[in-house]
Formats: C-alpha cells, sequence, structure tokens
C-alpha cells in the first residue's frame, strides 16, 4: 500500500470516527449518564489493525485535534483523556494480535485470522481490557482533583469514589469495541482475498 492510499485512509477512517462521535449514537451508562457508550472508536481501533499501527494513532490524533477545536464535551481536556484511552488500548491489541499473525504471509493473512480468530479476539480484548483500565485509572486519579479545565477538582476521596465507575466504563468499552473491530478486520481481510483469488 502505498503513502498516497494510507493518507487517504487515515482522512476516511478520521472522518467516519468524527462522524460518529458527533452524530453516532450515544447511549448513556446506567451506573453514570454523564459517561456515554459511542462506536467512535470501532473505526479507529480497526485502521490501527488494517493499515497499521501508525495510520491507527494518526486516526486518533486527527479525531482528538478536531474535538478540541469543536466538540469538546463538558470538559475541555476531555478529547486528550479520550486519545489516553485509545492509546492505551492499543497496546493492548498489539501484542497478541502482533504475535499471532508475525509469520502469516500477507496473502495468507485472512485464512489464518479465519482459524485464529477467537483466539485472537479473546486475547486482545482481553489484554486491551487491562491496559487500558490500568492506564485510565492511573491517570483519572490524578486528573479529577486538578482544577478545570484540566478536571473537575475533585477532593482524593471524591476522585477514589468514581474510580470503581471509570473501570466498569473504560473495561466494558473495549469489550465490545476490540472484538467488533478485530471481527470486522478480518471480513474485510477476508473479503480482499477474495477479489484477489
Amino acid at each position: 500500500m502505498n503513502r498516497t492510499v494510507r493518507l487517504a485512509l487515515i482522512g476516511v477512517f478520521a472522518a467516519l470516527a468524527i462522524a460518529l462521535n458527533v452524530a453516532g449514537p450515544k447511549i448513556p451508562a446506567p451506573y453514570a449518564p454523564f459517561l456515554y457508550y459511542q462506536v467512535w472508536e470501532i473505526p479507529i481501533v480497526f485502521a490501527f489493525l488494517a493499515i497499521g499501527p501508525l495510520e491507527g494513532v494518526a486516526v486518533s490524533v486527527i479525531n482528538t485535534m478536531v474535538l478540541f477545536a469543536y466538540f469538546q464535551g463538558s470538559l475541555p481536556s476531555g478529547p486528550f483523556y479520550n486519545l489516553i484511552a485509545i492509546l492505551s488500548m492499543f497496546i493492548g491489541i498489539y501484542v497478541p494480535y502482533k504475535l499471532a499473525t508475525r509469520n502469516c504471509p500477507a496473502e495468507n493473512l485472512s485464512g489464518y485470522l479465519k482459524n485464529h480468530l477467537k483466539a485472537i479476539i479473546i486475547s486482545a480484548t482481553a489484554i486491551g481490557i487491562c491496559t487500558r483500565v490500568l492506564i485510565t485509572t492511573i491517570v483519572n486519579y490524578f486528573a479529577l482533583q486538578q482544577p478545570f479545565p484540566l478536571g473537575f477538582s475533585y477532593t482524593q476521596p471524591a476522585a477514589l469514589a468514581f474510580l470503581p465507575l471509570s473501570v466498569l466504563f473504560n473495561a466494558s468499552v473495549a469489550a465490545y469495541t476490540i472484538p467488533i473491530a478485530v471481527g470486522i478486520t478480518a471480513a474485510v481481510s477476508k473479503a480482499f482475498a477474495n477479489i484477489k483469488g
């Protein structure tokens, strides 16, 4: 894949993530209605897996810059915290996905993914949840105690009380985002393999 195609795909997936973030479905978490379940992270994770890690990071950064400029949410620094959540999840996804496919030739990738899809989904999801929860918990603990616009000036007990909600939210977002993105990646790889074949 040449550089022009990669840049075009970065633009496409960044636009898709932004559109889903702004106009996509938003389901309030029943345990914390100010947190929303959305699907905008799925195209970012897909770009990370299907195009490449650097391209996935680029899509994440573009999404964050646009959100900073136009759609910050209740906290102006919120897009930055979203970026941390996504990048921390990338760490957990990258390791098992790369280990599973490291010796697989590109022309056999779709078949390999099909045969090992369940193991890849389970391992990438489990490790992605762990890395996202660990990093966002540490960040939230310190960030929530900062004055606006970095945080909400929480006291230490209030920040500690929020952390279980943060853990539940970040774990559950990763729990549906990763398997859907890996599944879509496998389906697209298979479709391209069939076209080439």
